[in-house]
């Protein structure tokens, strides 16, 4: 039996605006929440709003007081120090690790989820364990002092000149799974046929993976990349947890400047400067990111 054409009619007119209906009230509150409040923010960085919000032009005059900040610089060191470290140990690691699960080793699914259980803590979970193992009266230190080695520091926690080292530690330790499993689901997914080529001809296991099998995940680097410079940027709980920003400003970074700023100092539009600069920061790492992938992406 045919369908009628006002029921045709209702089926293309339904076809047409239901994706449309079930998606706008993601793309309202996305507007809303996220863009909006970027923007507001960005509106309070050019004023002078203390303690509650003021909307009258200030021009850039929290942006220059910022730059006149040394605690501002003292913080975009440490994310400098923070974020470079961070984001090749990760990288290392996490690549290391998803090389040696692709030899389809015994145990695998048991390690894979030992690797990968950090992930499933929050950082402040991880901050709270490391600042245990770390502290020098009840942790690393002190275990290998009653174990005969009294020669042996490792003050990393309150040594204001390694404290920003141990938040590259934790951080380290709780997304290189995560890499991991970003790097092992892209091995998987490369085709078989290309390996066994490759062994036909001769070549080495690790010319293999050197020449053919990472540089094909090219498309999973620019993912990570992405994700742990986001993570770097807006790091936060892990170094509250851990070092609270401390000895004095020494593991300070700019999210915790912007925090105590906008938040506990009424300095809101101070806060507001630094947080439209931690997003400037974001843009910078991503579009260049995003245009080399979309170039490579063309010459395929």
């Amino acid at each position: 039996m045919s369908a009628s054409p006002s029921q045709g009619r209702l089926s293309a007119l339904a076809d047409r605006w239901l994706p449309k209906l079930v998606l706008s009230p993601t793309l309202a509150a996305s507007l809303i929440f996220v863009y909006g409040f970027i923007a507001w923010t960005g509106w309070l960085s050019f004023t002078e709003s203390r303690l509650m919000p003021r909307y009258d032009w200030a021009g850039l005059l929290q942006y220059q007081a910022l730059f006149e900040n040394e605690r501002w610089w003292t913080a975009a060191a440490n994310l400098g120090i923070f974020g470079s470290l961070f984001i090749l140990f990760c990288l290392l690691v996490g690549l290391l690790m998803a090389v040696l699960l692709d030899q389809k080793i015994r145990a695998e699914g048991a390690l894979r989820t030992i690797y990968l259980y950090p992930m499933a803590l929050s950082f402040v979970v991880t901050g709270t364990a490391w600042k245990w193992m770390l502290n020098p009266d009840m942790g690393l230190q002190k275990v290998m002092n009653d174990l005969g080695f009294a020669n042996f520091t490792f003050d990393w926690l309150v040594n204001p000149d390694m404290s920003i080292y141990t938040v590259v530690i934790a951080g380290v330790w709780q997304s290189s799974g995560f890499v991991m499993a970003l790097f092992l689901a892209g091995l998987r997914g490369i085709d078989d046929s290309i390996i066994k080529a490759a062994q036909v001809d001769g070549a080495s296991l690790p010319t293999i993976y050197r020449r053919i099998l990472i540089p094909s995940l090219r498309p999973v680097f620019f993912i990570v990349l992405l994700i742990l410079s986001h993570i770097a940027i807006k790091s936060f709980d892990l170094v509250m947890a851990l070092t609270g920003g401390g000895p004095g400003t020494s593991s300070d970074v700019p999210a915790i400047f912007m925090y105590q700023f906008a938040f506990t100092r009424g300095q809101l539009g101070q806060g507001a400067a630094s947080a439209m600069m931690m997003l400037f920061t974001i843009v910078a790492v991503l579009v260049p990111l995003m245009y080399m992938e979309t170039r490579s992406a063309k010459r395929v």
